[in-house]
């Protein structure tokens, strides 16, 4: 069993296809030969019994019930009939002793066997040549008068031996034949599975790029290899966004330590008074709770990168869940002296995530404060149309130009932040809203313009309804 799993993918094929044509071609095999041997022997009792039907027309009795054999007329029928198989004849009277036999027997005799044997087919030798003989009583007036035994070579039943011996010796040379031309055929079936091993071999961590070729014929073999591609694709990516994560989280992180570490190595150059200490530990511990803002969120993210989460399914009270993220959000709105305005058509529920609906929510909000201008105005509406709950989160602040606007969820990514270096951010909330919309099958969108103000748009499936 060890041996055949060592077997090359071709060869077990192969093998498998010689099983069962084996056992096919042994059927068929033992059919013809059966067949031919019952035909023969069926051919050689129908001519023994015809020559015996014929001898018996021989036979006559006299007025002494002693039967009389017309020796001539048989022996002239032997000599005048032509016959490829020679039929040997013994006549015996009743008390088994012969009385006549027929010139081909020379000096030997057919063996006469006991009545039981009467009208059955036997099968003996006669000098060593195999035979196939019958013996009958000879009946009259329902007395036994002598015994006929006629006996017919069986010459013609060497066909069958040979045909066996045809059959044996061709056995197993139509298997090797089959096994090469099933091996040749396997090998051309299979030369798409050598072509994804080959390429398979290529690809490496440093080397994403190579593609399987698909197969001519679009049948499962096909349907691997652009299975396989497409797993291709989705590794690819899913490194390059992580090299690209890495990257950026790397360089995001070290631009507020190096601010720190700059601000400490101005501080103690010289002394300072009071004031000027408290003014430089305030700036660093600024950036350090942004530093663990941002950490924060490097973990949010990566917790719904790496793993699927497990997603609750609860009731959802979305003017509340809405109202009470403004609520932890009023110092800042206070302090920019923001207008809110809600625009709330009926009561919504829907089915999912609480705490992920919630960060969707906060990210929305904490951004249209932060890029609101002074007495600016923030609009959330809540609808429904015929297939979704509506939530908007529209703006009248600085707005997001054309170029930029198809960026704003990627991570790190901050809209002409060259020009908006007084509004601190990381990059990352868009990215997570995003990310968090795809986990949980919610629908994103953004409209903005330069000066005039941003609009997200999110569109809750009905079927997450209650």
């Amino acid at each position: 069993m060890t041996n055949f799993f060592s077997f090359s993918f071709r060869n077990r094929i192969a093998f498998n296809y010689i099983v069962s044509g084996s056992i096919l071609i042994a059927i068929v095999f033992l059919f013809i030969y059966h067949i031919v041997k019952y035909s023969v022997n069926q051919h050689i009792n129908e001519e023994i019994q015809e020559e015996l039907y014929k001898h018996l027309d021989d036979v006559t009795t006299d007025s002494n019930d002693t039967y009389l054999i017309q020796v001539d007329q048989w022996r002239a029928r032997e000599h005048n009939s032509i016959s490829v198989n020679p039929v040997f004849v013994e006549f015996y009277d009743n008390n088994k002793q012969l009385i006549d036999r027929s010139p081909n027997l020379n000096t030997s005799n057919l063996r006469l066997l006991d009545d039981f044997h009467n009208n059955l087919f036997i099968n003996s030798t006669l000098n060593g040549i195999p035979v196939r003989q019958i013996q009958t009583a000879i009946i009259n007036k329902n007395k036994v008068v002598g015994y006929l035994v006629i006996a017919m070579s069986l010459e013609d039943f060497e066909i069958v031996q040979i045909l066996k011996n045809i059959l044996l010796i061709s056995f197993p040379l139509i298997l090797i034949i089959l096994y090469l031309i099933a091996r040749f055929f396997a090998g051309k079936s299979i030369k798409p599975v050598s072509t994804i091993i080959e390429t398979s071999s290529q690809i490496t961590k440093d080397n994403l790029q190579t593609r399987i070729p698909l197969p001519a014929n679009k049948d499962e073999l096909y349907v691997l290899s652009q299975n396989i591609n497409n797993l291709l694709d989705r590794v690819e990516n899913a490194i390059e966004r992580e090299k690209q994560f890495t990257s950026d989280a790397s360089h995001e992180l070290r631009t507020p330590l190096a601010v720190i570490k700059g601000t400490m190595e101005v501080l103690i150059r010289k002394p300072r008074n009071q004031q000027e200490y408290e003014e430089k530990i305030n700036f660093c511990i600024t950036e350090v709770d942004r530093l663990n803002h941002m950490v924060d969120q490097l973990l949010l993210l990566a917790r719904f990168e790496n793993q699927k989460q497990n997603i609750k399914n609860e009731s959802i009270y979305l003017n509340a869940l809405v109202l009470d993220n403004l609520a932890r959000f009023s110092e800042k709105i206070e302090a920019k002296k923001l207008t809110i305005k809600t625009n709330f058509t009926a009561d919504y529920h829907l089915q999912s995530d609480n705490y992920l609906i919630s960060i969707i929510v906060s990210n929305l909000i904490s951004n249209a404060i932060k890029y609101t201008e002074n007495n600016g105005e923030i609009t959330i509406g809540l609808s429904q149309n015929s297939n979704a709950i509506l939530l908007s989160v529209a703006d009248n602040g600085i707005g997001i130009s054309k170029i930029d606007l198809d960026k704003v969820f990627n991570s790190f990514y901050r809209s002409d932040s060259t020009n908006q270096a007084k509004i601190k951010g990381t990059g990352l909330g868009l990215s997570i809203v995003k990310r968090l919309c795809d986990l949980l099958k919610i629908e994103v969108s953004v409209s903005s313009e330069l000066q005039v103000g941003t609009v997200f748009n999110l569109s809750f499936p009905l079927a997450k309804l209650k």
